[in-house]
């Protein structure tokens, strides 16, 4: 599976953005689909995950209520929306992939990333 992640930009505290990760290969909705991120200076970090199984959902508590995570199979794409967006949520986002995975927020479980779209938000 190769991933594509796109739709980071600038943008104003308050605003929004759809980030899109495009993947390859025909085995995509038997993969959880993650986005993980990391700001400069910091570990990266989980952000959310969709199952491949009953598409559950799952969140970070620093994005629960603001972000919303979903899926398309039939155009093997992930989405994340991002809404209500602050200063901190400043970085670099990765979505990444773990085949029959769990759904876990850990780095090592996903097998494949992207290379990553910037969002930057301004206060």
């Amino acid at each position: 599976v190769q991933l594509q992640a796109s739709g980071g930009g600038l943008v104003q505290a308050g605003g929004s953005l759809r980030l899109s990760c495009a993947a390859s290969g025909r085995t995509f909705s038997r993969h959880a689909m993650a986005w993980f991120r990391q700001a400069p200076g910091k570990e990266r970090e989980f952000v959310a995950v969709i199952m491949w199984n009953d598409d559950s959902t799952y969140y970070a508590d620093s994005v629960k209520g603001r972000f919303t995570i979903s899926r398309d199979n039939a155009k093997n794409m992930v989405y994340l929306q991002m809404n209500s967006l602050k200063p901190e949520d400043t970085a670099v986002y990765y979505c990444a992939a773990d085949f029959y995975g769990s759904g876990g927020s850990s780095q090592g479980e996903y097998d494949y990333w992207g290379q990553g779209t910037q969002v930057t938000v301004s206060s």
